[in-house]
């Protein structure tokens, strides 16, 4: 029987064939928390823009999940704006393959 469908790899930026996916996986995540918090804080784009420091735009983008111009740098200052803690842990990757990025959102 024929399959109809693909197995994901779990990174669908790697799947579309995206040149940095890990990255664009990693923003994806980090902006999906963005959305949640400003709709957990009932924010309007125009509140949200004034307490990021940024404008409605980039806003609308970001409540679109669209991070387009926005670097992981920027979106985890906007995570600590909105009350997150936003810890980076580095480690060495096993000695057969280059290193890896990922995000865990804890409750």
């Amino acid at each position: 029987m024929k399959k109809d469908y693909e197995v994901s790899s779990g990174n669908v930026f790697a799947d579309l064939g995206f040149k940095d996916s890990e990255q664009e996986l990693l923003k994806a995540k980090l902006t999906i928390q963005i959305y949640r918090l400003i709709k957990d804080q009932d924010l309007t784009q125009q509140e949200a823009a004034a307490l990021l420091k940024t404008t409605q735009a980039q806003v609308s983008a970001l409540m679109r999940c669209k991070p387009v111009s926005v670097s992981v740098e920027r979106l985890m200052e906007f995570l600590t704006v909105l009350g997150q803690d936003v810890k980076v842990t580095l480690k060495p990757a096993p000695k057969r393959r280059s290193g890896h990025m990922s995000v865990v959102v804890q409750p």
